[in-house]
């Protein structure tokens, strides 16, 4: 919380490159499956929450933007590609997955489901798998070193370089 009791939220990029702050009560989350935000994604659908009533900083960086509509612009970090953000006339929404904590902001309505692919209700009978869960067909896991940005705001990324 911040010093007046407003709820902070904080996110960014995969490589660290853009980091955002929000600072007050997010707006409706959503799944939106429409073919625009299948191909700005690069996935089958792209859930988002609006921020539109609480205050957005960038505090690393700024995302860049490709307008992909006459009505929209989506934000994306121009270093790892991450997806951050959907800018319409109405307000700025940010993808829920940039955020450091996602498992708290659930999506409460779909959109754009005349575009909704057809396998995606069932994706959750199929069977699963933890990360590491199968290392002998995937030995390379076993030493695996992540690169990615932590889910936590950092003072400097990527970190120094010990000589």
């Amino acid at each position: 919380m911040s010093l007046d009791n407003r709820p902070v939220y904080t996110g960014g990029c995969q490589c660290g490159a853009v980091r955002f702050r929000v600072e007050g009560a997010l707006g409706d989350a959503s799944v939106c499956h429409c073919r625009m935000c299948q191909k700005a994604s690069g996935n089958f659908y792209l859930p988002l929450v609006s921020v539109r009533g609480a205050r957005l900083d960038w505090t690393r960086g700024e995302p860049k933007r490709f307008r992909s509509s006459s009505a929209a612009w989506r934000g994306f970090c121009a270093d790892c590609g991450t997806p951050l953000t959907f800018e319409a006339p109405d307000g700025v929404a940010l993808a829920i997955a940039a955020f450091d904590d996602p498992a708290e902001i659930a999506p409460t309505i779909q959109w754009g489901v005349e575009a909704k692919l057809p396998y995606v209700d069932g994706i959750s009978k199929l069977p699963s798998e933890e990360t590491m869960g199968d290392v002998s067909s995937a030995p390379y896991l076993a030493e695996l070193v992540s690169y990615q940005h932590p889910d936590h705001d950092t003072d400097q990324w990527p970190p120094e370089e010990k000589p």
